[in-house]
């Protein structure tokens, strides 16, 4: 049944979307840019903030707010919840032994991904990735195997008004380009990335489906560009990859 406008708790909205508005590329705001970034009005986006602080879920310099460690309690407790992670997390330990490369799962929300489960073997990349962490779907190789599982006209709505902003060089940032490549996805039954997230970074990801045939998260490994030609990962990586994919799909319900 669908909520009544009269249920809905309006402030409580509000301050969800001033959370929502910081982000790797925003992780301090003013009242002001905080307004811009959620549409409020600079009183309101102030009284958020404010409230934030108060709660300890902000910090607060004076002019600047900055989200403290406190709210990773939000996040943290909604994947808590989620049992995939859980089931996923012994099986990304072992592959990522074995192939001595960093795995991961994650899902995905709107136009991004979410990192469920990770095993880290060395760091790859400058930012650090954690459970939570995001990135955005149509340029990561988890993202395209995650797009292919969809309708095409869904995957290239999402594509559509993704921020495709290049983040390399190697960036595709032409939507019919991205669209040959989650195509290529859907027919491959797996996605390679070369170098579009961060310069040095290759990886290779799987969907990752249920016992009745549904995708639910998609499998990845990274690793340094150094270590072989991305033509090359399918046959390095894909059969371990496809042990783990088989076997969690007969346990995923």
């Amino acid at each position: 049944m669908a909520n009544k406008s009269s249920d809905v708790i309006a402030a409580f909205t509000k301050g969800l979307r001033v959370i929502e508005a910081f982000d790797a590329g925003h992780p301090r705001l003013s009242v002001a840019e905080t307004a811009t970034r959620t549409g409020l009005d600079r009183a309101t986006a102030r009284r958020c903030l404010l409230t934030l602080a108060a709660e300890g879920y902000a910090a607060h310099d004076g002019k600047y707010f900055t989200l403290t460690p406190r709210v990773l309690r939000l996040g943290m407790a909604a994947l808590a919840t989620l049992p995939l992670a859980q089931i996923v997390q012994p099986w990304l330990d072992q592959l990522s032994e074995r192939v001595g490369q960093s795995a991961s799962v994650a899902i995905r929300d709107d136009t991004e991904i979410v990192y469920l489960a990770r095993a880290a073997q060395k760091r790859v990349m400058s930012i650090g990735l954690m459970p939570g962490s995001r990135l955005p779907a149509h340029c990561t190789s988890l993202g395209r195997v995650l797009l292919a599982a969809l309708p095409e006209p869904q995957a290239r709505a999402l594509v559509e008004r993704s921020d495709l902003a290049p983040r390399t060089a190697l960036s595709l940032t032409d939507p019919e380009e991205i669209m040959a490549r989650v195509a290529q996805a859907r027919r491959d039954g797996f996605a390679i990335i070369d170098q579009e997230v961060e310069i040095g970074l290759r990886s290779i990801a799987v969907p990752l489906i249920d016992a009745r045939g549904r995708v639910v998260a998609a499998l990845n490994i990274g690793m340094a560009a150094t270590h072989a030609s991305a033509a090359m990962l399918a046959e390095t990586y894909l059969p371990e990859m496809r042990r783990v994919q088989s076997g969690l799909e007969r346990v995923l319900a």
